[in-house]
């Protein structure tokens, strides 16, 4: 039988590592995460981090040699170039590491959880695509609550990502999370049917 990969993607701040845990906890899913994957191909020592430093200066290292977030996030969400060059160096070590990750799993269904599925040209990697959405009004307020940010820089980082109406127009499966936690894991329930009677 094929693989069912599932692509869940969406807006920053939408609801996906609710969907992700809860596939996870209940159904026991494989979930395979590209912001991992992004984390390693930054981490201490690595050729990325390398060339980020060299571009950037030394400036851009906490005193422990690893990336200052912060301080790149200020630069590459206020640059679309400068994001462009960072993207180019991660996503082609992200999309390594799911082919290898798919490849090795015994499991039927896997669920890749890639936020810039689209923006990464990413989509052929799943068999079906689910964004998650809720309002731009949401969207902010759980960013600044949960990334400490302030309104302009909240904005940016969504204004950085391709717009949630393309993403939900481009969606095999739209997961609404403007309600309450159950409405959106009934949502989940139904969409995983069909996938559950394809065993």
């Amino acid at each position: 039988m094929t693989k069912r990969i599932i692509g869940l993607t969406g807006g920053i701040a939408t609801g996906k590592t609710t969907v992700t845990n809860y596939l996870a906890s209940t159904y026991n899913l494989p979930i395979l995460d590209a912001d991992i994957y992004a984390r390693e191909a930054v981490s201490l020592g690595s050729p990325i981090l390398g060339a980020i430093a060299k571009r950037y200066g030394q400036e851009i290292l906490l005193a422990d040699g690893t990336l200052n977030r912060q301080k790149l996030g200020e630069i590459i969400f206020n640059s679309e170039d400068e994001r462009n060059w960072v993207e180019s160096l991660i996503h082609p070590y992200v999309r390594d590491r799911f082919l290898e990750a798919i490849t090795q799993s015994s499991s039927q269904i896997l669920v890749l959880v890639v936020p810039l599925l689209f923006e990464a040209g990413m989509t052929d990697l799943v068999t079906e695509i689910w964004v998650v959405h809720c309002s731009q009004e949401q969207q902010i307020q759980r960013l600044i609550q949960r990334n400490h940010l302030n309104q302009e820089q909240a904005e940016a980082r969504i204004n950085s990502q391709v717009s949630i109406a393309e993403k939900v127009a481009r969606a095999d499966i739209v997961l609404d999370n403007s309600s309450t936690l159950n409405v959106l894991l009934k949502q989940v329930d139904t969409a995983l049917i069909p996938i559950q009677n394809s065993k």
